[in-house]
């Protein structure tokens, strides 16, 4: 898979910084940020130049060298500059490049007399830098901030330094991906022996490669004497020929932050975390408690209207489950409340269930955030906290809006006319009794008892009719209990979508907007830094 074009990497960097405002280390968040601009910004400017800059400590012959390369004594050494305190550019076909050296922040700008490596038309800022290693701070911060911002590096050592372990830990290290637009110059050869200069040059590669820089040639050099000056300036001709270290140092840049940076997490999350939330709130909204009223509910009014007429009225003296909940049988709206306004009759959650909801939001954002850094960890974590804050009362308004399908029965109506039906042919049994007793005592004809197979028909209707009832009474109840846990477990249900539905929109779907975040910005991250 080939990597992507420095356009395609310089905008997935603006992403990725954009993304990761406020999510990433503030360390990271600055370097995302400095990288685009300073990207953004030389691309901008004098797209035909070159910016070399010499970098080297105190004593490497820097600004003696900066003089052999350029042909003129341009950076005054020795008596009249003993130390390098502010940048110098030597400037090679200077039209254009005014706002590019304003960018750099350098004032002292020359224009050599002879074109560079003799050829006129190259375009290039040759800089003399301040040491790096200066007791100045104000030299040492010229230094680092123009190393972020030339095109090509040219480190100049001498043979006393070139092994110093703070110039290479502090300064060529860290810019070991740089490679592509790297040279180094070990100069004052002449202070060694011709015998001597192979092993030097030799044991310097060693140690750049042990810094991480591979395939970068040390040019061995004297500036007093002229030796291998040729081949200095040969080395920044064919970069200002080529024209692409401009976009070589940009390109340098992104894999050093891709280096730098610690790897993203692409972890996901298990569905079965999201069941357990729901369950776990679901909990802690009393969904149990409802369905079960649901259901002790249906048994009660079932009874009520089913039940033996002279013993079922004494279940209307027992209050309905779900009315005592300000929860109707058939949804919304049935009791004049409006549910989004009002609160259920469900008790304020305990401590316990506070404990369930807050384990299980806070369990949830965890895993959510797992392998993610502390800033987008803390981010998942504020909308679980935020969730919490609303939870319990969004939980009840969605308890008050299901519709818990708890309505009544056809068969309530069938059973109800044949139970009074069997009390009143029991009544006119009983009747027929009294009649037969009380009307010769008012001197009355008493009423002939009739009989079947020998049975008296009053006898019959007495004991059938009560017999009757209360058969069906039982069987109904049998029924009732069976139907009522039928309707809980469907409220239950019904009761768990509405949670669901409540946690997916207060829980899941902020939490999962910011993995969503993140993985666009781990993405573009993963293009910005070529795929490292």
């Amino acid at each position: 898979m080939s990597r992507p074009g420095l356009d395609a990497r310089l905008a997935a960097l603006d992403r990725a910084s954009a993304l990761g405002a406020g999510r990433v280390d503030p360390t990271v968040e600055e370097r995302l940020a400095a990288i685009a601009e300073r990207a953004h910004e030389r691309r901008g400017l004098a797209g035909d130049h070159t910016v070399v800059g010499f970098f080297g400590a105190t004593g490497s012959g820097k600004s003696s060298l900066f003089n052999a390369v350029v042909g003129e004594e341009l950076a005054r050494a020795h008596v009249r500059r003993p130390t390098t305190s502010e940048p110098l550019a030597a400037v090679w076909r200077p039209e254009g490049s005014e706002q590019l050296l304003d960018w750099l922040e350098v004032r002292d700008r020359r224009t050599p007399h002879a074109a560079l490596a003799g050829d006129p038309e190259l375009s290039a800022i040759l800089l003399d830098l301040p040491d790096f290693d200066s007791v100045e701070a104000s030299h040492r911060a010229v230094a680092e901030r123009l190393a972020g911002k030339v095109d090509v590096l040219v480190w100049v050592v001498d043979p006393q330094k070139y092994a110093d372990a703070v110039v290479h830990a502090e300064f060529i290290e860290p810019l070991r991906t740089h490679g592509a637009v790297t040279a180094v110059v070990l100069n004052q050869i002449d202070l060694l022996g011709a015998d001597d200069v192979p092993a030097v040059v030799h044991s310097l590669g060693e140690l750049l490669r042990a810094d991480g820089l591979t395939g970068v040639r040390v040019l061995p050099a004297s500036a007093r004497t002229g030796q291998g000056v040729d081949e200095v300036r040969d080395v920044i001709a064919r970069f200002a020929r080529a024209r692409i270290a401009r976009t070589k140092r940009l390109e340098a840049d992104l894999d050093a932050l891709a280096a730098d940076l610690p790897p993203t997490s692409t972890a996901r999350l298990p569905k079965s975390l999201g069941a357990t939330l729901v369950r776990d709130l679901g909990r802690s909204a009393g969904v149990d408690d409802v369905a079960t009223a649901v259901g002790r509910s249906y048994a009660k009014r079932a009874g009520q209207v089913t039940g033996w007429p002279l013993t079922s009225w004494l279940l209307r003296l027992r209050p309905d489950p779900l009315r005592r909940l300000h929860l109707t049988s058939g949804g919304p709206g049935r009791d004049g409340r409006d549910p989004d306004l009002h609160r259920t009759s469900l008790p304020r959650q305990s401590a316990a269930q506070q404990a369930l909801a807050g384990r299980a939001v806070r369990s949830y954002a965890d895993a959510a955030a797992e392998g993610l850094d502390e800033g987008w960890f803390a981010a998942i974590r504020e909308h679980a906290d935020e969730a919490l804050r609303t939870l319990p009362d969004e939980l009840d308004r969605a308890v008050a809006r299901t519709s818990l399908g708890a309505r009544g029965s056809w068969w309530w109506a069938l059973v109800g006319i044949v139970q009074w039906t069997a009390l009143l042919a029991a009544l006119v049994g009983v009747g027929w009794y009294l009649a037969a007793w009380f009307l010769p005592l008012a001197g009355l004809p008493a009423p002939t008892i009739a009989t079947v197979e020998g049975w008296p028909v009053p006898g019959l209707l007495v004991v059938g009719g009560v017999l009757l009832g209360i058969l069906l009474g039982l069987a109904a109840q049998a029924i009732g209990a069976a139907v009522g846990a039928a309707r809980r477990g469907r409220a239950r249900r019904r009761l768990s979508a509405a949670v669901a539905r409540v946690v997916d929109e207060r829980v899941v779907q902020p939490i999962a907007a910011e993995r969503a975040r993140y993985d666009a910005y781990a993405d573009a991250l993963r293009v910005a830094t070529a795929g490292r």
